[in-house]
């Protein structure tokens, strides 16, 4: 044992480490989804073929090999979702901030969100950050336009040909209405949710924006980051969670934290 200790370079426990980061960041990624049980699939897979080689099954053994040796092929396809998560947040630089909002402008989204949930009507916001959503810009129709509360409620009543769908806003200006986003396919959301609440988290799931969306059913209103839904019970609890989210005290010092996982 301690002969094994003694051949133990640094490289290898440097190895161990990554190796270990690596794969506790993918489960951190496919938590909570359908992946779970596809990657719960591919391991029975791998049991039998290892039971038929022990039985010497032969034609099964065939079988499993050949279903196993497209195996790189077949996660490709089958996790592409949580492949292209993965490699959106390695491609995140912890140098980079996020385009921070001015209070002013957070301020008309509260204003606008508050006044659209007292009176029943759904809205999907999209604040943009450093994920593109670009390929969601053009699914919508183009406004860029100056970001106010009066804007924003005039799009989401709905009389309006540009209710359905999510308003996305970036470096305070609205740049498309009407957008549509992704639904999620997590089993475990709650049946209580919509499309609207789907596709905050949809989107959540595979960008970094901050989203929140109004309940015309119960008025309630919800942040939504990470794939991770929290309700907004007042308009105190809105505020200070976008300000912190947007307005960091510490500077740069924050993007730091939260590449961390500090904060």
């Amino acid at each position: 044992m301690l002969d094994s200790l003694n051949l133990l370079r640094w490289q290898d426990v440097l190895d161990i480490l990554i190796v270990a980061f690596i794969f506790h960041q993918l489960m951190a990624i496919i938590r909570g989804t359908r992946s779970v049980q596809m990657v719960v699939g591919l391991l029975v897979v791998g049991l039998v073929y290892f039971m038929a080689s022990i039985l010497d099954l032969v034609t099964l053994q065939w079988l499993l090999q050949t279903f196993l040796s497209s195996l790189f092929l077949i996660i490709v396809i089958v996790f592409q979702q949580d492949i292209r998560k993965a490699l959106t947040q390695v491609g995140k630089s912890p140098f980079q901030r996020s385009v921070d909002m001015a209070e002013k402008e957070l301020d008309e989204i509260i204003r606008a969100v508050f006044y659209l949930s007292k009176r029943r009507i759904g809205a999907l916001i999209v604040i943009e950050r450093d994920t593109g959503l670009r390929e969601f810009i053009e699914s919508g129709f183009q406004l860029d336009a100056k970001l106010s509360k009066e804007l924003l409620i005039s799009i989401f009543m709905p009389v309006s040909p540009l209710h359905d769908g999510g308003v996305i806003i970036y470096k305070g200006r609205i740049q498309t209405a009407g957008s549509i986003m992704p639904l999620s396919q997590n089993p475990y959301i709650s049946k209580r949710f919509g499309t609207r609440h789907r596709a905050a988290i949809g989107l959540s799931e595979e960008t970094d924006a901050v989203i929140i969306v109004v309940s015309e059913e119960t008025q309630e209103i919800s942040l939504v980051q990470h794939g991770a839904l929290t309700a907004m019970h007042d308009e105190l609890t809105l505020t200070n969670t976008l300000r912190t989210i947007f307005l960091p005290k510490n500077g740069s010092s924050a993007g730091w934290k939260q590449w961390l996982g500090l904060s």
